[in-house]
């Protein structure tokens, strides 16, 4: 596949962006390696390949669960700003 000018155009159309000149010529270099390098992939014979469903060996690992220590509620309302008994105190944010 060719990436030509009219190509990058549309591109960066859709993408809503703007290049120079310069930049457009880097990255008409940079997609045209990309395409070669995905069309030199598909040379690839992957008939008996398995394909990869987890990065390791390991899958479904589950950490034990333990009941840990915590902090109160009071030591947790400790330092708000406008609190009561059992809640942060926040402005009102939705209007009616």
């Amino acid at each position: 596949m060719e990436v030509n000018d009219a190509l990058v155009q549309q591109l960066a159309n859709l993408a809503r962006l703007e290049f120079s000149e310069q930049e457009r010529a880097g990255i008409q270099h940079d997609l045209q390696r990309m395409i070669t390098f995905v069309e030199k992939l598909n040379e690839l014979d992957t008939a008996n390949v398995q394909p990869l469903l987890f990065l390791t060996e390991n899958y479904n690992v589950f950490r034990e669960d333990k009941v840990v220590p915590s902090i109160t509620r009071e030591e947790g309302l400790q330092n708000a700003p406008s609190a009561n008994d059992q809640y942060f105190k926040v402005p009102k944010v939705i209007k009616k």
